[in-house]
């Protein structure tokens, strides 16, 4: 049996490559829409993608799965649980995945498991290399078990337009692990969709797999579980969720829809600045991929921080929404990778890139420091951080408003007022902040965020 983890560090997503090379038949679970990872691996493992199938309706990136099976003419498997209203909506052709179901990728064999919980409809896959065994040796978990924590329950009323579908949905979680999970031998790993930093959890660890027998040993939950204990396990699952942000809601509904195929995609044309100037002025957006401390010596009017990093994708899920053409301000040599990691996030109108701001009409957006917060009276302080994080301490009187909920939060904010934004230490905020000058509002950043302004606290107390 073949098998390959892939791992997209920014939405710490993970897909995965199952293969048997007596027959040459390959399958990959949750691929993301860059699907040129997959194809290359196939080719350089004289393996062809047969079959392609995911563990959910994801709602934090858009799914490639469609997109891995068009271009391959792989057999599509996908779930048809999970009741109206949260089974796929479109058919290609594509085969319907049950509790209880097998299919055969060569000599391996894959038992699909209805895992409800995280969402109505979720599958986990357990993998058999039957020459070495008639017993699973691995589970692909999807978003149903982390290593050290589970699914959250509550993302379908945060960001898809549920109603109290989480406490369904962490009765659900409880059953799929008592009547599922738990019931796996301890040896069997676990290979799960996400790891730390993901927003589908509270708490994921940061190692790639885990197994069944740690989990039911030393996670949070297993004892819970194991004892009967549903309102101990329901209360500590739901507490201390992370703001979920709003893009979701569209990626949940894109990838029940049908992601849009990309196919072959033109190279990316570059723009001058005058190209730039006038789509600009017809409704545009630029994106801005240099460092904030470029952006704010001379940030270019209209434009959106969002560096070239670890954080692009999540950061323009955020901030950036799919009605707009956009265009990059980005080396050549940059251009055509950021915009496949827009792809992650269903920004496909990438129009063009810029590879420097000269031309541009630019202003200067420094930050101020802490020490010159209260000469801002009056001004609007709007920490953009988490919930969890300002519940540990916050600026007196900040407005708490995610980052990533704010390009739907816009008709809440006045224009007539100054506003002060700052995060905990001032990357979110520089990227926010510019989304707000974009916008029109009279904006100000707070140099070091939250961390800036309680050392100073501490020093003035000191003193």
């Amino acid at each position: 049996m073949y098998f390959k983890r892939f791992y997209d560090t920014d939405l710490a997503q993970a897909s995965y490559m199952v293969g048997c090379q007596k027959t040459g038949e390959c399958l990959v679970v949750d691929p993301i829409r860059d699907i040129a990872q997959y194809l290359e691996e196939a080719k350089a493992e004289k393996l062809r993608v047969t079959h392609v199938t995911e563990t959910h309706i994801h709602a934090d990136y858009l799914s490639g799965s469609r997109e891995l099976a068009k271009a391959t003419g792989a057999k599509l498997l996908l779930s048809d649980e999970g009741g109206e209203g949260w089974q796929y909506t479109y058919d290609d052709g594509h085969q319907k995945l049950h509790d209880g179901d097998t299919f055969r990728v060569g000599n391996v064999r894959i038992d699909v498991l209805h895992t409800p919980g995280h969402t109505p409809e979720h599958l986990s896959f357990l993998v058999t290399d039957t020459p070495r065994g008639d017993t699973p040796s691995m589970i692909l978990s999807g978003d149903f078990v982390f290593v050290g924590d589970l699914g959250r329950p509550d993302l379908l009323d945060e960001a898809a337009g549920g109603q109290d579908t989480r406490y369904v949905g962490a009765k659900q979680m409880f059953a799929s692990l008592r009547d599922k999970f738990l019931t796996l031998p301890d040896y069997v790993q676990v290979w799960p969709g996400h790891g730390s930093g993901s927003a589908c959890g509270k708490a994921l660890g940061a190692v790639p797999t885990t197994t069944v027998g740690y989990e039911r040993a030393l996670s949070w939950w297993g004892k819970l579980v194991e004892k009967g204990d549903e309102e101990g396990f329901t209360r500590e699952l739901l507490e201390g969720q992370p703001d979920a942000p709003l893009y979701y809601g569209r990626m949940k509904t894109e990838n029940r829809d049908g992601p849009a195929l990309l196919g072959e995609v033109a190279p990316l044309k570059e723009l001058s600045a005058g190209d730039v100037k006038a789509k600009l002025a017809a409704g545009a957006r630029l994106i801005d991929t240099r460092k904030k401390e470029e952006h704010h010596a001379g940030a270019p009017v209209g434009s959106v921080n969002i560096p070239d990093g670890g954080t692009l994708e999540t950061w323009s899920g955020w901030l950036l929404t799919p009605e707009r053409e956009l265009i990059l301000l980005a080396p050549e040599d940059r251009a055509e990778a950021l915009r496949r990691k827009l792809w992650m996030v269903g920004l496909d109108n990438v129009v063009g890139f810029l590879p420097g701001a000269e031309g541009l009409e630019t202003a200067p957006a420094q930050p101020i420091p802490a020490s010159e917060l209260p000469q801002h009276e009056g001004a609007l302080i709007l920490d953009v951080r988490a919930k969890t994080e300002y519940e540990e301490g916050h600026i007196p009187g900040a407005r708490q408003l995610h980052a990533g909920r704010l390009p739907w939060r816009l008709d809440t904010l006045s224009r007539d007022r100054e506003i002060v934004v700052h995060c905990q230490g001032g990357a979110r905020s520089a990227a926010a902040a510019s989304l707000l000058r974009a916008e029109g509002f009279n904006v100000t950043e707070l140099a070091g965020g939250y961390d800036a302004w309680a050392k100073a606290q501490k020093e003035s107390q000191n003193a």
